[in-house]
């Protein structure tokens, strides 16, 4: 670990062909599971362009309905392979170390709509410190961000139980206070009423508000 260190970094956002989006909420969210999974998206990328220490965003995708959305907000969008989330995530990695070499790489989950800039900036700097680290999900089971240093393989193990397989790869858990929205992501209805606690981004906020009047938005 070195103290102090610093970057500014590239981080890969994969967002998943939005009709399998999100099928945890699909009850809830009805026919527009779709607009709900782009409003998040929009939520995550908008807040991540607008942390002071995120060079550039790269969004992984195979779906349009995203894709145009997302690069309009200033995400770099590349294709997804359509192999798996992890082969996903270093594809763009790839691209990002093509384009910058110089800069750490992180990838961050796509479903974080209460994200907050100054507690990712928090987030990163504290990463910063480790040749790899990561964030652990709300309930200590997933992983919501991964990222490596300049130079340092980045070797992603999200899905599932991930929080367990990147410790064993190594990476430094992040233990953080004061980094809620960037733990918080959102699978089912009782994340999203964490997230409504939370605050939410300004898109999903928006359709909250339509899609479940008196919600707390």
């Amino acid at each position: 670990m070195l103290k102090g260190m610093s970057f500014r970094w590239s981080l890969v956002i994969p967002v998943k062909t939005l009709v399998a989006a999100k099928t945890r909420l699909a009850d809830a969210t009805g026919p527009h599971r779709t607009r709900f999974a782009v409003a998040v998206a929009s939520d995550t990328v908008s807040a991540a362009l607008s942390c002071p220490a995120v060079a550039r965003v790269i969004v992984v995708t195979a779906d349009p309905a995203a894709a145009g959305p997302l690069a309009t907000l200033g995400a770099e969008v590349v294709p997804d392979p359509d192999r798996g989330l992890n082969t996903a995530l270093r594809t763009g990695a790839a691209h990002a170390v093509a384009v910058a070499p110089g800069e750490a790489v992180g990838a961050l989950q796509a479903d974080l709509p209460a994200l907050r800039p100054a507690e990712l900036a928090t987030a990163l700097e504290a990463a910063a410190e480790f040749d790899q680290a990561f964030v652990p999900d709300a309930l200590d089971v997933g992983t919501t961000f991964y990222g490596v240093r300049p130079g340092t393989p980045f070797t992603p193990r999200f899905g599932g139980e991930s929080r367990a397989r990147h410790l064993a790869g190594g990476a430094k858990e992040l233990c953080v206070p004061g980094i809620d929205s960037v733990r918080r992501d959102v699978d089912t209805p009782a994340d999203l009423a964490a997230a409504i606690a939370l605050g939410l981004g300004p898109h999903t906020a928006a359709l909250v508000a339509e899609l479940w009047p008196g919600s707390g938005t």
